[in-house]
């Protein structure tokens, strides 16, 4: 098993960051093209807990993988991904929980992600915590030597799209953020002109 773990401040505030979320795959992240559709299977908000939970399916363009391990993966175009994301307004939380669903019979990856506010002092402006963790288990049986090499060779994969994936949201932040104030200076405008 290998395990990944990135952590990252955003300069946007949880507010920011948690709407962008719903956008994140969209044409404004030029990192995450490979993703390909996101099919929202349901979308429920429990008046108790005030908790909206999400679950989707995404898929993507298969990434290439080395020849060595293509024999066992099969020829598969694409490749499936279970999601399902939990925000806690109250609390401030996003929490996402992700799982394979190609290959599944070979290699498990399991993610969750957390969003949450910095704390920070008054004076600071407003920055949302990114914490990512993913296992990465191969279920080859006793190959130790293979099981060892694919999830190496995941685990390195996963660390690039990452990155990409990080670059690719900031973006979407950077565009909600100037989306969002211009449409707020037309609506203030608007209601300047409304008074006159």
């Amino acid at each position: 098993m290998k395990i990944f773990e990135s952590s990252y401040d955003f300069d946007y505030s949880w507010d920011e960051v948690s709407t962008a979320n719903w956008r994140k795959y969209c044409p404004w992240n030029d990192k995450s093209t490979h993703v390909l559709a996101v099919d929202t299977l349901s979308r429920r908000l429990d008046p108790k807990t005030g908790i909206v939970r999400n679950p989707y399916q995404s898929r993507a363009a298969s990434n290439s993988a080395p020849k060595w391990v293509q024999p066992f993966l099969g020829n598969s175009e694409y490749s499936h991904v279970y999601e399902t994301s939990y925000v806690n307004p109250r609390a401030k939380k996003v929490t996402m929980c992700s799982t394979n669903m190609t290959w599944s019979d070979l290699l498990n990856v399991r993610e969750t992600v957390v969003y949450r506010p910095v704390p920070s002092s008054p004076n600071m402006a407003e920055k949302t915590r990114f914490e990512q963790h993913a296992q990465i288990t191969a279920l080859c049986g006793g190959w130790q030597k293979v099981r060892n090499g694919i999830e190496q060779f995941t685990l390195e994969r996963f660390g690039q799209n990452a990155n990409k994936g990080r670059e690719g949201f900031e973006a979407v932040l950077q565009m909600s953020r100037k989306v969002f104030g211009e449409e707020r200076e037309r609506q203030r405008r608007q209601e300047e002109q409304a008074k006159l």
